[in-house]
């Protein structure tokens, strides 16, 4: 059965009036320091992300278009509209799969929400406050959404943080313009016009950039959504749990709209996002934990040479088995999601050095020797947590008869197994520095530290120009 028309579709209603007037005061601490740590996170990826090739074409055009405003545009002077912005930073911080994810969800939130609500809030002086209240808002509203939507949507080839992205952003956008319910409403059945995205990037053959832009594009399309809401522009009220709305198209009989109201204002989806360790799909990242703690066991961290390795056999999710077991990487996009290159990283090679992806590394015929070696297959106790859980058991097996093993469920940055503040702030730190943009890292960190009790976010903003 598929869902029923607009006058029965009311979870979306009520998480909408919920973000319309939410008051600060209402929302735990916990989720305002959690603000800031994806704050902090995204613009460390963003600036790293921005240095990147994909990034540096999509801002050359904006620019060439000249969408003058007040918006900044990482590692330029020049600022933009909105819109433009947003695209460009989100399309930056999506730009090296550094950014956080909401493992339940299946979907990229910071990537989208925070260059949405940094592009509004500059745009109209909002203040410290303003801007973390519409994070926590963005992230509730992806996450929710997602859930909704169900895994169909995934599994099909959607790639569900471009297809949820501009409804969600145009909800945390609408909140920094403090909108109220009824032009929110219309920003988001504006922004489910908009929302868009295959998976054809992890096709093989390579993937191209597109995947880069899918969040920036979704960041934009919310800012735009919302920004026309606010000037009288309308949409259709039923556009995300209506019939033929977001949830019936893309999430069909396995939409689930209860999800959208479900413990709303009791759980907060801010404090339960995964920060990235390392710069490559969140289904590998326990795949490299487990072989690096392997390699410290057996070779003291160092390199392993490639005929200590017989094989490597990876357990996981049918899904993941079904989208990242390319041996044979053809771009930076294809090493990043391909299981067997990033095991054979994590024994002889950083898997957290960015550097490791480009095609000095994935045309290394070694490399790509000990790939060929990696087996992957379906494990049964991964396979029964996914989604909610990225499990990875690995067997490695030595040439000298020797079979190390391990299972995860719960990769470190997860919330059962949390990055601490120090790593994420030196993870900041690393990304800030590997970026060619000349900005004051410690600068920003600050900013970020005290947003909540400043009127403006002009320091933030200085600090992330160039010096």
């Amino acid at each position: 059965m598929r869902i029923n028309d607009t006058p029965n579709a009311q979870h979306a209603a009520r998480l909408i009036d919920f973000s319309a007037t939410l008051a600060p005061a209402a929302i735990p601490r916990t989720a305002f320091d959690n603000a800031k740590r994806c704050l902090l996170d995204a613009i460390g990826c963003g600036l790293f992300g921005a240095s990147q090739p994909w990034s540096k074409i999509m801002a050359a055009q904006m620019f060439t278009e000249k969408s003058q405003g007040t918006s900044t545009v990482f590692g330029h002077v020049a600022a933009l509209a909105a819109p433009a912005a947003a695209l460009c930073n989100g399309t930056a911080i999506h730009g090296f799969e550094l950014d956080d994810l909401l493992p339940a969800a299946i979907i990229h939130p910071g990537t989208v929400i925070v260059p949405a609500v940094l592009a509004v809030a500059e745009a109209v002086d909002a203040s410290g406050e303003q801007l973390l209240r519409a994070l926590v808002i963005g992230y509730e509203a992806t996450a929710r959404i997602s859930l909704a939507m169900g895994t169909d949507a995934s599994h099909h080839g959607f790639h569900k943080t471009s297809v949820v992205g501009p409804v969600a952003s145009a909800i945390a956008a609408g909140c920094v313009l403090r909108l109220n319910a009824a032009q929110l409403t219309c920003a988001a059945g504006i922004a489910a016009s908009m929302a868009s995205g295959i998976k054809s990037y992890v096709a093989s053959g390579g993937g191209g950039m597109v995947k880069r832009m899918h969040a920036g594009w979704a960041a934009s399309s919310g800012v735009r959504a919302a920004l026309l809401a606010r000037d009288g522009f309308t949409g259709p009220s039923g556009a995300v749990d209506g019939r033929y709305g977001l949830l019936d198209v893309f999430g069909g009989t396995a939409a689930d709209p209860e999800a959208l109201t479900k413990g709303l204002g009791e759980s907060w989806a801010i404090n339960e996002v995964w920060f990235k360790v390392y710069p490559l799909c969140g289904w590998i990242q326990g795949v490299v934990q487990l072989l690096g703690a392997m390699r410290g066991e057996i070779n003291q961290g160092r390199p392993l040479a490639p005929d200590q390795i017989k094989k490597v056999v990876i357990g996981t999710s049918r899904f993941a088995v079904n989208g990242n077991s390319n041996p044979t990487p053809a771009d930076t996009m294809d090493a990043q999601y391909s299981i067997p290159y990033c095991a054979a990283l994590a024994l002889t090679r950083d898997p957290g050095d960015p550097h490791a992806f480009e095609p000095a590394g994935y045309n290394n015929p070694e490399m790509l020797a000990i790939a060929a070696r990696v087996e992957t297959r379906m494990d049964d106790a991964c396979e029964a947590v996914y989604p909610q859980r990225f499990g990875s058991r690995v067997q490695l097996h030595l040439a000298n008869g020797d079979v190390k093993e391990a299972l995860t469920l719960d990769p470190h940055g997860t919330p059962a197994d949390p990055c601490s503040d120090a790593e994420l702030t030196d993870k900041f730190m690393r990304l800030a520095a590997l970026s060619p943009l000349k900005v004051d890292g410690d600068a920003i960190v600050r900013a970020v530290r005290h947003l909540d009790t400043s009127n403006s976010l002009h320091k933030l903003s200085r600090a992330l120009h160039p010096a």
